[in-house]
This record gives C-alpha cells, sequence and structure tokens, in this order.
C-alpha cells in the first residue's frame, strides 16, 4: 500500500464542519474503509472541528482550522489544529459530560465519542495558544483487499 498525506485549512465556520468531515472521509476512501469504518472517522473528525469551532474559537470565524491526514499501510492519522483560547484542563474536558457550554445545550461527550470510534486518541492544548487532537485508527482489510 502507498503512503500518502493531506492538508487542508479552513475559516472557522460551523458549515464548513461537513466540508472537513467529507474531505477526510474522500481521502481515507483509497483504502477502501468498510461503511462503520468511514462513519467513525467521519464523526471523530466532526467532533474534534466541532469543538475548535465552538470552544476553540467561540464561533469566531477569523479563526483557521487545520487538518493534516496521513495514510501508512492500513492506519490513517488525522490532526486538527486550532489556535484557539485552548484547554486548560485536559483531563477534565476529557470525561463524559463535561461541558463548558451548557447554555448551548452541549453533551460534553466530544472526546469521549471521539475515543470510542479511534484506536488512539492524543489531546496537546495550551491556553491561548490552541489545541491539537491527534486521532489514530487502523482499518481492516477489506474483502476487495483480501481477495
Amino acid at each position: 500500500m502507498m503512503n500518502n498525506r493531506m492538508r487542508l485549512e479552513f475559516p472557522a465556520l460551523s458549515q464548513n464542519e461537513s466540508f472537513a468531515r467529507i474531505t477526510v472521509a474522500a481521502f481515507v476512501a483509497q483504502l477502501d474503509p468498510t461503511m462503520d469504518e468511514i462513519n467513525e472517522i467521519k464523526t471523530a473528525v466532526s467532533e474534534a472541528v466541532t469543538n475548535a469551532i465552538i470552544h476553540g474559537y467561540e464561533n469566531d470565524p477569523e479563526g483557521i482550522i487545520t487538518i493534516e491526514a496521513a495514510i501508512e499501510d492500513r492506519s490513517v492519522e488525522i490532526v486538527i489544529r486550532d489556535r484557539g483560547v485552548g484547554i486548560e484542563n485536559i483531563e477534565e474536558a476529557r470525561q463524559p459530560l463535561f461541558t463548558t457550554k451548557p447554555e448551548l445545550e452541549r453533551s460534553g461527550m466530544g472526546f469521549t465519542i471521539m475515543e470510542n470510534f479511534v484506536d488512539e486518541l492524543e489531546i496537546v492544548s495550551k491556553p491561548n495558544e490552541g489545541t491539537t487532537v491527534r486521532l489514530k485508527k487502523r482499518l481492516e482489510k477489506s474483502k476487495a483487499l483480501r481477495n
């Protein structure tokens, strides 16, 4: 399997969340993922991008979100980065149902969802410098590739 990578930058606008999700899904499609795998990747990316828009930039459209994705063998690594407000306490933010935006009726499940849909989740953040979320998922070989 040939290795590949991509990079994408876009403004922190809520309408760009679906663009990011679909773009990453199209990139990962070269691995011939199952529907479950592609849906899990799309959901994890969606959660990370939504967090960057709502929490990182607090809906400031001037913010820029960067996504980098790399394929190596049957694994995909996706890095979502913002230069927003950052996370003061990552361990607290990773707790199910924790949210800093209860007035927006946020569920506080973003990191929990990401963690359940990927093999590795790493969060690096510094207050006033931004947050980087690294997702890594190993894809099973599809039936087409096994034959």
